[in-house]
């Protein structure tokens, strides 16, 4: 057998393991999700939002929160997925197993991180029908909404995969979403237009890589933005591709993986 095709099975395998994990369980992966997000479509969508009015012509304020709300699960359900998989194969120590295989560090990575990927775009999709009972969807650029969330849920896996990598125990994996990723997310123009800040806020918030993923998501439905899509791709990139090279790195000298 090539060693082509032995990565392949491996990549396979652990990309079939992680996806009949995520349905294995699907109330605790996916149902949350939707639970949430349609208390945040009723709560602020229908009972804040007719009272705020439009955020822009032809645009109300439960049109404008839903691709936030999107990316606030796409986030929070890729990071989660992997960080809590692959601190159980820790845990469980089948790790060592892999690591001592004949399998690259990049096929154990890519299959971990499909994955996840696969989690945030199911929510995506979960949480989009779900919109669509409160509000109409104008899908306004196609490719810019597919990427933006493809490379959303890339760039949270990778970094939830850092963050299992050194967690010693279950307790660590929520640290981060607990006090990073929640403040980073709520602040990152979810729920409100960054551009309607006073200064010095509206300049913080520029220093925010949620905020630029939550705009170019809005961007592809909506067809507006606050900030500019050529910048918003930059940052989304330059993170996955600095995660993705932490990542690697951290499996091949087998940081906090061998005892």
């Amino acid at each position: 057998m090539s060693a082509t095709n032995a990565n392949l099975i491996g990549l396979g395998t652990i990309t079939r393991r992680e996806v009949v994990r995520i349905l294995r369980i699907w109330s605790q992966t996916l149902l949350p999700s939707a639970i949430t997000m349609t208390l945040y479509f009723v709560i602020f969508g229908r009972m804040v939002g007719s009272r705020i009015g439009e955020i822009a012509p032809g645009i109300g304020y439960i049109d404008y929160i839903v691709p936030g709300l999107i990316m606030m699960a796409v986030i929070t359900n890729s990071y989660g997925n992997i960080s809590s998989s692959f601190f159980g194969a820790k845990f469980q120590r089948f790790v060592e197993e892999m690591l001592v295989s004949p399998m690259p560090s990049w096929v154990i990575l890519t299959g971990y991180i499909s994955g996840a990927v696969l989690r945030g775009l199911i929510v995506a999709i979960i949480v989009l029908v779900i919109s669509l009972f409160f509000t109409k969807i104008h899908l306004y650029h196609p490719l810019v909404t597919f990427t933006t969330v493809l490379l959303t849920a890339v760039v949270f896996s990778l970094a939830g995969f850092v963050n299992a990598v050194f967690a010693k125990k279950f307790d660590d994996i929520a640290l981060v979403p607990t006090f990073v990723l929640t403040p980073l997310t709520y602040l990152g123009g979810v729920f409100y237009s960054v551009s309607a800040l006073p200064t010095p806020w509206r300049e913080i918030s520029y220093a925010n890589p949620i905020l630029y993923m939550v705009n170019a998501f809005r961007y592809g439905l909506l067809g507006i933005s606050d900030v500019d899509m050529g910048l918003a791709y930059a940052v989304m990139l330059a993170f996955a591709v600095a995660l993705a090279s932490i990542s690697i790195y951290l499996l091949n000298r087998g940081v906090g993986l061998r005892s």
